[in-house]
């Protein structure tokens, strides 16, 4: 076998839903010889892996080593409702010399916010939200690991009875959550995106031919034949205009939310909290009711709990219409500076949770050239953070950290030369797990020293 095919075949191999195949393929190619690009200073600290929803289907293995092929500075896992693969991506990451952090995302209610649409259309009072660099595996009968057991479960009654409401329209291709749905993701925490998967197939199961099949979804999605047939060729974008017509506002599956459909977000923010992450807002273009006013917004979230945020820049530049695309360059400037100004670090990302998303943002071009600075300075305490709190027991929340940086533009300061450190690697990981916490947090202080 030639050695392309032999990359080919284990990078494949990352995305295997058995742990043990992904473990020994990741363990071949970081003992390989493979020619990478040297550390630059692009980071995604927001990827989807298939623990929730990638749409390529990566691993969190997978998305550490194609960040390290691409020669990422840092690179941060996110998936929604679960943390199932944060000691994959952290040891991937010792084991390729990335640095590496691990969050989780959700959606919450935003009381103050229940008659707008705040990042999450169509959904009033609704907000994306995130905690940030949990470091270890929750213990077992915790009370974190209980609050996440419970977050995970309301996500899974919310897709049950999404679908019974679309089974109800649409009996011809009804589908099973635990047999057709669950089956999509290697651990079941399924997304509205697996659904959508789902019926598809469904439909292509019962319809059998093209033809019949794309007639069934002509009058779902109210565009003529031939139309909906140059559309469901083209799978990525067809299951977007399904997804829009089964489960967003105006859909035959959707349903108003209200304040008991989601967690109430200072609930979640002290959850977060309670882990030793990071309380993170989301924000989504600067656009919507609940946006609008940036600074408000930013200062409501910082009330419920929220110390840093996350945005996603590609949706906020890359935009086709240039009046559109003014607008959100404006709003984008806006927010950067009114978080640099509050001293909330800036995590950002590209999600990978839709095809045509870029891998990572190239912070030396356009629009993001300005912010490069603050986006490398939130992704460096982000994994100062993660690095401080798995190996010294410190916290960019805890009441050691703000003892110590009574000022937080020097906490700030300290976490994000923790960040800049080189990469760790497995010996170092275990040097520093085996002298102790106490010790490890003066060896960071120390590298910082110098």
């Amino acid at each position: 076998m030639k050695n392309a095919d032999q990359l080919a075949e284990l990078e494949e191999q990352l995305n295997s839903f058995d742990p043990a195949e992904r473990q020994q393929a990741l363990k071949r190619l970081a003992e390989g010889k493979h020619p990478h690009p040297p550390e630059g200073t692009n980071v995604n600290m927001h990827f989807h892996s298939f623990f929730s929803y990638n749409a390529e289907g990566y691993s969190p293995s997978r998305i550490a080593w194609e960040a390290h092929k691409a020669g990422l500075y840092a690179a941060g896992l996110c998936d929604f409702d679960v943390i199932d693969g944060l000691e994959e991506f952290m040891q991937a990451g010792l084991s390729l010399g990335l640095r590496t952090t691990v969050n989780l995302e959700t959606r919450a209610y935003v009381k103050e916010f229940a008659n707008v649409d705040i990042n999450s259309p169509g959904e009033q009072g609704v907000t994306y939200v995130m905690g940030a660099g949990f470091a270890r595996e929750l213990p077992k009968g915790s009370f974190q690991e209980k609050g996440l057991a419970g977050y995970r479960a309301r996500a899974c009654a919310r897709n049950i009875a999404l679908i019974e409401r679309i089974n109800a329209r649409l009996p011809d291709i009804a589908i099973d959550y635990e047999k057709d749905v669950l089956p999509l993701t290697p651990t079941g925490s399924a997304t509205e995106r697996h659904i959508i998967s789902a019926y598809l197939n469904k439909s292509k199961a019962v319809f059998q031919h093209p033809d019949a099949t794309v007639e069934f979804w002509t009058k779902i999605i109210g565009q003529p034949f031939l139309e909906t047939a140059m559309l469901f060729a083209d799978t990525p974008s067809f299951e977007e205009v399904v997804r829009s017509k089964l489960v967003k506002r105006g859909g035959i599956g959707y349903e108003a939310p209200s304040p008991s459909t989601f967690p109430p977000i200072d609930e979640f923010t002290k959850w977060v909290a309670s882990c030793e992450a990071v309380p993170m807002l989301t924000w989504l273009d600067g656009t919507s009711g609940g946006e609008k006013d940036s600074k408000a917004f930013l200062e409501c979230m910082k009330s419920n709990g929220a110390v840093a945020i996350n945005l996603i820049p590609d949706r906020n530049w890359n935009i086709a219409n240039p009046e559109q695309r003014a607008v959100k360059i404006a709003k984008l400037n806006e927010i950067v500076k009114i978080a640099d100004s509050m001293d909330m670090p800036i995590n950002i990302g590209t999600e990978m949770n839709k095809l045509g998303l870029p891998f990572v943002d190239d912070l030396d071009k356009g629009a993001l050239k300005p912010h490069k600075e603050s986006f490398l300075r939130g992704a460096r305490i982000m994994i100062g953070h993660s690095l401080l709190l798995r190996y010294a027991g410190m916290s960019y929340i805890s009441a050691k950290a703000n003892s110590e940086f009574a000022a937080p533009k020097a906490k700030n300061a300290f976490f994000e030369a923790v960040g800049r450190l080189p990469a760790m690697d497995s010996n170092r990981a275990k040097e520093l797990e085996d002298t102790g916490q106490d010790k490890a947090l003066a060896w960071f202080h120390d590298k910082v020293k110098e």
